[in-house]
């Protein structure tokens, strides 16, 4: 009995980790990403590469915000290689887990190619503790391609590597896709953050970095897209072809009368010709049952509205608006809880923004 459960314990691991991939993984080389571009990034000067706020907020922001700042949401590795295996090693900050959102999609890497002008999704790399190694693809055709490695939504990374086999070539790429000059930046929630996507490349603002050929800087701050003035300074110092205000969810109708056209004029004094788009709070699927969450809700829409057509009125001929109708669908099938969206309904958001951002970017 002691020798059959010792076999199915060997069988067992065996099939979890498979001899030919460690193998794999052992004879290729690793390259640091840091020599590679970064793109989705919205400022230099961050206290460590993979962070998305500027290191002089440091000691200006609310603490929840600046340590959310470090996840990596929006940000990916540009690089072209010829090699047949493309791996990924990867260490965290945090090693985040959360009940209802994939760990591809929180601590993951996900891998794009470009083809013939349109990215691709490849495969994602899975993680398995703080510190991972994952073979993303193997048996390709060996052909020198363009990739984009998107890195974790919802976790920090302070070591990134890229494997590729020893006598491929790899380098940074030569085309410029997504585009860098002119980046839309977001500001927003733990939806524009990308919670819960399964995977870093499908929160909305990344699938939209896609379809627009457009950098996108992710400024979503899970629970904490509140307004906060020091992050608007600082978002009004990037050269932007568009600013996009989405963080409705996380605040509530006093805070919007408090705070939400302050933020906008922060934005508006050093780019009085950028458009800047304000959007509504998506319907939650559960406000068909919740009746108070879906008066909350309406009742902040309508009071964005108002502060629009109030700006309009003073002759902002830039400024414009994204009604929630729609945005996530209307089969109530597009969330994970309620409110966070799934792949489905991100790819449904990501149509809604599409058509508004594609005609004021031009």
């Amino acid at each position: 009995m002691k020798k059959n459960t010792f076999l199915y314990v060997f069988v067992f691991i065996a099939l979890l980790f498979p001899s030919g991939l460690k193998a794999e993984n052992d004879t290729l080389k690793y390259v640091d990403a840091s020599t590679f571009e970064l793109i989705g990034k919205g400022f230099s000067d961050t206290e460590n590469l993979y962070e998305r706020l500027p290191a002089s907020l440091k000691d200006k922001t609310r603490p929840a915000v600046w340590s959310l700042s470090k996840n990596c949401s929006g940000l990916a590795i540009r690089f072209r290689t010829n090699s047949r295996i493309i791996a990924a090693r990867w260490e965290l900050t945090g090693d985040v887990t959360m009940n209802h959102f994939a760990p591809t999609g929180i601590k993951g890497v996900d891998l794009y190619c470009l083809e013939k002008g349109k990215w691709l999704f490849v495969n994602s790399g899975r993680p398995n503790g703080k510190v991972s190694r994952s073979v993303i693809v193997k048996n390709m055709e060996g052909k020198e391609k363009e990739y984009m490695l998107y890195l974790p939504l919802y976790d920090g990374v302070s070591r990134l590597e890229i494997g590729v086999e020893q006598a491929a070539l790899i380098d940074n790429p030569r085309i410029d896709s997504p585009r860098k000059d002119k980046p839309v930046v977001v500001y927003g929630t733990s939806i524009t953050q990308g919670g819960c996507a399964s995977r870093a490349g499908m929160s909305y603002t990344s699938q939209l970095s896609r379809m627009l050929d457009r950098q996108f800087i992710n400024l979503g701050f899970s629970g904490n897209g509140k307004l906060d003035l020091e992050v608007a300074e600082a978002m009004s110092g990037i050269d932007a072809s568009c600013f996009v205000i989405d963080c409705v969810p996380n605040v509530s109708a006093g805070l919007m009368k408090e705070k939400y056209v302050r933020f906008y004029e922060v934005i508006r004094e050093k780019n009085p010709e950028t458009p800047v788009l304000m959007a509504e709070n998506p319907r939650y699927t559960h406000m068909a049952f919740d009746q108070k969450t879906r008066a909350a809700v309406h009742e902040k829409n309508s009071l964005l509205k108002g502060f629009y057509q109030e700006l309009k009125k003073k002759g902002d001929r830039h400024l414009y608006y994204l009604k929630a109708g729609g945005m996530t669908g209307d089969d109530l099938e597009g969330t994970v809880d309620g409110v966070h969206l799934t792949d489905l309904g991100f790819k449904r958001q990501a149509g809604h923004f599409y058509p508004a951002l594609r005609k004021i970017i031009k």
